[in-house]
C-alpha cells in the first residue's frame, strides 16, 4: 500500500531515509516506488542527490559517473526508453585484484564494461562522439560491481535510480589504452569465473557503442548542471549480460585491445553495506 506522503519533498526524504538505513545497517529495504509519485524519474534522481550529499558529508570525494540501463531489454524490462546514470566515488573504486570483502556490496553482481578517463571538460549543450574522443585521455578495461540496497533486486526504473542506479563498486585495470588504437563498438568481451566464461558481448551492445554513451551522459549532465569534468572517469555500461557473484568468486574481464581486469570477492567479510 502506498504510504501517504503531503509533498514530493517529503516523498523524496523518505525514500532517501529507507535507502540509508539499508547502507548502514546492511539490511535490504523494500522498494522506494511506493513512497515517490509514480513513474517520476525526476524525484527518484532527487533521492540519488540527497544520498549523495550525505556522501559528501561523511568525506566522501566523486570520482566520475555511470551509465546505466544501456541494454534495449533491460529497458523494456524497466519501462524506459533511456539509460540513466550513477554517481561514483572514491570509496567505491577498488583496486585491480584486490578482495572485495563480502557483504560490502549488498546482493552483488558484476558486468565488465569500458571506463573512459578524462582529460578535458565536456560542457556543450550538445556533444559529439568528436568531443567525446577529443575529451578523453585514455580508455581502461572495467568491471563494476552493481548492488542493491532493495530486497531481492525487486526494482524499477524508480527505484534504481533513487539508489544511484544499483551502484556497488567498480574495478580498473591500470593499462591505459588511447582511443585511437580502438574501435569499441568492435571489441569483443569475455567475463570469467574462476577461467570459465559466464558472460561475453561486445561494443555494440551498449547503446550501439560505448562512446555514444558517454555522449548521452555528457549531454544529460550538462542540461542538470553537473558537467563532465577532467579527471571524472565513466562508466559505459554492461559489454554483455550481468553476473551473479558469490562468496569467494574471482572475476576476470578481458575486452580486446584492453586488456584484462579482476574482482576478487572474500568468504567472509563485513555484514553492513558501507558503499
Amino acid at each position: 500500500m502506498r504510504e501517504a506522503v503531503n509533498t514530493v519533498d517529503e516523498a523524496v526524504a523518505r525514500a532517501a531515509e529507507r535507502l540509508d538505513t539499508a547502507r548502514l545497517t546492511g539490511a535490504t529495504c523494500a522498494p522506494v516506488r511506493d513512497l515517490l509519485p509514480p513513474g517520476d524519474l525526476t524525484a527518484a534522481y532527487a533521492v540519488q542527490t540527497v544520498l549523495a550529499e550525505r556522501r559528501r558529508a561523511e568525506g566522501r570525494r566523486g570520482t566520475g559517473w555511470k551509465v546505466g540501463l544501456t541494454s534495449a531489454a533491460v529497458q523494456a524490462q524497466l519501462g524506459v526508453d533511456t539509460p540513466d546514470f550513477g554517481r561514483l566515488t572514491d570509496d567505491m573504486a577498488v583496486p585491480d585484484g584486490a578482495e572485495i570483502p563480502w557483504g560490502a556490496v549488498l546482493q552483488a553482481r558484476a558486468e565488465a564494461e569500458v571506463a573512459l578517463v578524462l582529460e578535458h571538460d565536456l560542457t556543450h549543450e550538445r556533444h559529439t562522439v568528436v568531443d567525446v574522443i577529443r575529451a578523453t585521455a585514455f580508455a581502461l578495461p572495467a568491471v563494476e560491481v552493481v548492488g542493491s540496497r532493495i530486497r531481492d533486486w525487486d526494482i524499477s526504473a524508480v527505484d534504481t535510480i533513487a539508489d544511484n542506479a544499483s551502484s556497488g563498486a567498480y574495478v580498473l585495470g591500470t593499462r591505459p589504452v588511447p582511443l585511437r588504437e580502438l574501435d569499441l563498438r568492435t571489441v569483443g568481451m569475455v567475463l570469467e569465473r574462476h577461467g570459465e566464461p559466464v558472460s561475453t558481448g561486445a561494443g555494440a551492445a551498449c547503446l550501439g557503442n560505448p562512446l555514444h554513451a558517454a555522449v548521452w551522459l555528457a549531454d544529460t549532465l550538462v542540461r542538470l548542471g553537473h558537467p563532465l569534468r577532467a579527471g571524472d572517469t565513466v562508466l559505459t555500461g554492461a559489454l554483455g549480460p550481468m553476473t551473479t557473484v558469490e562468496p569467494g568468486d574471482v572475476l576476470e574481464a578481458r575486452i580486446d585491445g584492453l586488456g584484462s581486469v579482476r574482482a576478487a570477492f572474500g568468504r567472509t567479510g563485513q555484514e553492513g553495506d558501507t558503499r
